[in-house]
């Protein structure tokens, strides 16, 4: 069954108030993150044994804990002692995280620099280990476009935590009704959605750039 129409996008099919700034999610937005691709090389190509891996040893929850600030090392320790027989594998994740990366999603460096150019404020709201993201942050020159970046590593809560949003929004000091969210991950959306920011769900550059022409914002 289809998302609603708010879930899908975010907001009601409606105009809401022009934005004053644009808050993106990085990962699966602006970066093309994606644990599966270490893993095809881990596992030889066998994507079914990719995706158990995944889905069932290092999963999203365990990774969601280290994005919230739980350090690498005790994570990795704990969930050795707690899967031996994976060990080299479950050392991988955080060991050669960065071939879980291969470059930006298509066509929103583009999107971020058109809005850059007309003067939107930008900000990105990430769940990311504050460990992790030093790693790569000056490979995408995309991210120098953020007015601010905030980490759930750094804020040691995670996206849809209304905390998150609490804290992040107090950071950023404009009326949430003023804003709107791009992010990836349907939970994210309904998070915001909750919380009163206005959010769109992200499924291409393109089409995150066409509702923002319909809100009003130049880009």
């Amino acid at each position: 069954m289809p998302l609603p129409y708010a879930l899908a996008y975010g907001r009601p099919p409606m105009l809401p108030s022009l934005p004053q700034a644009v808050l993106f999610d990085l990962g699966g937005v602006v970066v093309d993150w994606d644990p599966a691709r270490l893993y095809r090389k881990v596992f030889a190509g066998d994507e079914a044994k990719v995706q158990w891996f995944l889905s069932s040893i290092c999963t999203d929850a365990w990774n969601t804990q280290q994005d919230a600030g739980r350090p690498l090392a005790d994570a990795t320790e704990l969930l050795v002692r707690e899967h031996p027989q994976w060990e080299d594998e479950i050392r991988a994740f955080y060991e050669r995280w960065t071939e879980m990366i291969t470059g930006t999603v298509a066509g929103t460096p583009e999107l971020l620099r058109d809005l850059h150019a007309q003067g939107v404020p930008l900000f990105a709201l990430s769940n990311w280990s504050a460990e992790t993201f030093p790693r790569v942050q000056h490979d995408f020159p995309e991210l120098g476009l953020f007015n601010r970046v905030f980490l759930s590593g750094n804020l040691r809560v995670a996206k849809p935590d209304p905390e998150f949003y609490r804290a992040v929004l107090a950071e950023i000091g404009l009326p949430l009704a003023r804003l709107v969210f791009i992010d990836d991950d349907p939970a994210n959306v309904a998070g915001a959605i909750a919380f009163g920011l206005p959010a769109i769900r992200f499924h291409s550059a393109a089409q995150v750039r066409q509702h923002l022409r319909t809100m009003g914002l130049p880009c």
